[in-house]
This record gives C-alpha cells, sequence and structure tokens, in this order.
C-alpha cells in the first residue's frame, strides 16, 4: 500500500521500470543528458527515454542486423542490458504449411567439418530445412529437395551455387545460380580496374 501510494507524492512518475516492470518509480538525476529513473519496487536504476521489448530487440539485432552498441543507443540502456534482455527471448519454430515455394540452398561453415546446410523460402524468408554437415556435397542437397517433397511442397524453381553438377541434379525442376556467384565467376576473369585491353582479352577467352 506504501509503495502504491507513492505515486502521488512529488518526484513520483508512471514510468516502468525497466527490470521488474513496476510503475512506481522516481526521477534520480541526469547520466550523459539522459533522464535516470529509479526504481521502488527493486531499487534498481535505468535510463529513461524509448525502451524496446525483447522481441524488438531480437527483431533488431536478427533481420535488421544492428550491434549491441547500437541497439544500447538506441534503447537508451547498456550494452549488458541488451545482450541480457536478448538472451531472455525464445525464438518460436515457425512451421510452415506444404505450398508451392522458390528454394533457396546453401552451407554455411564454421570453423573446419562443422556446417549447417539450409533450405529456405526466396518469397517468405521462412527456414524450410537444415542439415548439420561436416562436408557440402550435391547428395545431400537431393536428400533435402526429396525431403520437402515428401512433405507436400511443390518445388517451383531451385536457387544455389555454382557446385560442379549440382545444375543438372534435379530433374525438371528449373536451377538458376545466384547471382553473388556468378558475379564471383565473372570477377575471376573481369577485374573491377577499368581495364578495357585486359576485359576484351577476358571476354574472348570467356566466350
Amino acid at each position: 500500500m506504501i509503495l502504491l501510494a507513492l505515486h502521488n507524492i512529488k518526484g513520483y512518475e508512471f514510468k516502468k521500470c525497466f527490470y521488474c516492470g513496476s510503475r512506481i518509480t522516481k526521477k534520480n538525476g541526469f547520466s550523459k543528458g539522459i533522464q535516470r529513473f529509479k526504481c521502488a519496487a527493486c531499487d534498481r536504476q535505468f535510463n529513461g527515454g524509448l525502451r524496446m521489448s525483447n522481441k524488438e530487440l531480437w527483431n533488431e539485432y536478427v533481420h535488421a542486423k544492428l550491434t549491441y552498441s547500437q541497439l544500447a543507443n538506441k534503447s537508451n540502456c547498456t550494452v549488458k542490458t541488451v545482450q541480457r534482455n536478448i538472451d531472455k527471448y525464445s525464438v518460436s519454430n515457425t512451421l510452415m504449411t506444404a505450398c508451392k515455394v522458390v528454394v533457396t540452398m546453401d552451407t554455411t561453415y564454421w570453423g573446419r567439418g562443422f556446417g549447417v546446410m539450409l533450405f529456405k523460402d526466396a518469397t517468405k524468408k521462412i527456414n524450410l530445412l537444415k542439415y548439420y554437415v561436416k562436408n557440402e556435397s550435391n547428395k545431400k542437397y537431393i536428400e533435402g529437395i526429396k525431403a520437402l517433397q515428401t512433405q507436400g511442397f511443390i518445388i517451383q524453381a531451385i536457387v544455389c551455387d555454382g557446385r560442379k553438377g549440382i545444375i543438372q541434379s534435379f530433374g525438371q525442376i528449373p536451377v538458376q545460380m545466384c547471382q553473388f556467384h556468378q558475379v564471383a565467376i565473372i570477377q575471376r576473369y573481369l577485374t573491377k580496374k577499368q581495364n578495357y585491353k585486359h576485359q576484351r582479352s577476358c571476354w574472348k577467352l570467356w566466350l
């Protein structure tokens, strides 16, 4: 009852505590020009201003590619606070129902002998399937496409890298090499420097 009555005292505000959620808080000076508050419920201090929820922090971190420091500046809090609240957020697995999809697939490695082979819907940007692999192989990509078809997905097209033999491995399904790998292959022959004589000679070799 005492805490509930504190909001009637001058200086106490209905400012939600960033840690415990209580609205019984009091202004507590400034830090680097930012209003500070102290919570009467948990006795912790925090900065005022715009704060993002754990879900918003996660989305900004994962999808907008913001760093901890950028999120801390945006939310008027410390880097440790941002990291702690991102760790608290639990990601729910989004299961996509079987439908027509354009599949993008590739493998990313962390060190030697450990990689993640990912199959993703190019339109909705939703992960469809993943494998933990030691080595990337056409056989595993074919296995993944067959697994998606078994689940009821209709594969309209596939976008992949330029691995040898991969484009011819999926029968009647249209397959396209991703633009990043196309550019990388062309740059082996055509440098970014404006040497037109060199470019003409390389084009002759390419053709």
